[in-house]
């Protein structure tokens, strides 16, 4: 059963998708799940083939398109700001938890690829979330800082030049997460695995929507560049973490993510590696989303 619900998040409205078990109602509260889903996707992308799952699986799950990009508002378009992003699911929960059959007192988390990292930052501190669910989790801060051939610091520099000239111009520039075809990956020299499979899932019939444009404003390449998703982690994150990552590991950074993640964390409950998956077929391949989505109801069923 899916509702389209909207968040009421300041000015700015989110578009979501509620997943609701068959036999929801309002007479006996349900344990649910927000989900934070990887940069660049949309709702209806990896948020709707893990939220629906869980749905059959008795949990109430929501999907959302974070502020500025997808169907929700917010200007300017296509901005990436992981600060904004754990702020959403904040207000996700806002809305969770005033809907009438779901449980304000037993909501958790799941978040994926980078958003398992902004997850994790919004549950530090908001704990409300009671359990945190991560399945191939990436610190974007980690991942963008990696990067730069020049370094971090030098890549700012850049774009403080950079912004100057917007401010200037008025002119917005924005950059590809990937590129748009496998040939315009291969022109530039791109041609591992991981790159292939994300552009076959975002940018192919396999996986693309309509709503996920593959660009991401530039100057809030700043703002990651400062961030790092797990910071006080290991002070701030009482809740109880499950850990899922694939066993392929590739360049996409989020199995070693994954695992500072589970050593870090004060709770720790349980950690998974899914055989033989590639990061990207995480998102989507029926075998191995439906092997994590069982062991993640599990952990819901257990801690919420």
């Amino acid at each position: 059963m899916l509702q389209h619900i909207t968040i009421q998040r300041g000015p700015i409205e989110l578009a979501a998708d509620l997943y609701l078990p068959d036999d929801f109602g309002e007479a006996v509260p349900r344990r649910a799940v927000v989900l934070s889903t990887p940069g660049s996707s949309v709702k209806e992308q990896i948020g709707a083939n893990y939220a629906s799952r869980l749905a059959v699986r008795g949990i109430a799950a929501l999907a959302f398109d974070p502020a500025h990009q997808g169907q929700s508002g917010g200007e300017p378009r296509d901005l990436e700001d992981p600060y904004r992003r754990g702020e959403d699911i904040s207000y996700a929960i806002d809305t969770l938890s005033t809907i009438p059959g779901i449980d304000p007192g037993r909501i958790g988390v799941l978040g994926i690829c980078a958003g398992g990292g902004y997850a994790v930052h919004t549950a530090r501190t908001d704990h409300r979330i009671k359990a945190v669910g991560t399945v191939v989790p990436g610190n974007m801060g980690t991942s963008f800082r990696g990067f730069q051939p020049d370094g971090p610091a030098a890549a700012l520099d850049d774009m403080a030049d950079a912004r100057t000239e917007e401010a200037r111009t008025g002119e917005l520039t924005r950059a590809n997460w990937l590129p748009d075809t496998l040939e315009d990956a291969a022109a530039a020299g791109l041609t591992d695995i991981d790159t292939t499979q994300a552009i076959t899932y975002y940018r192919t019939e396999r996986g693309r929507n309509e709503h996920s444009t593959n660009r991401r404003l530039s100057r809030g390449d700043a703002l990651l560049l400062g961030y790092d998703a797990y910071h006080l982690v290991d002070q701030l994150m009482t809740q109880p973490l499950q850990v899922i990552l694939a066993g392929r590991i590739g360049n996409t950074g989020s199995y070693e993510s994954g695992m500072r993640l589970w050593k870090m964390a004060p709770n720790p409950v349980d950690l998974m590696v899914i055989d033989g998956a590639g990061h990207y077929e995480m998102y989507d391949v029926p075998e191995y989303v439906d092997a994590a989505v069982d062991r993640l109801a599990d952990f819901y069923s257990d801690h919420l």
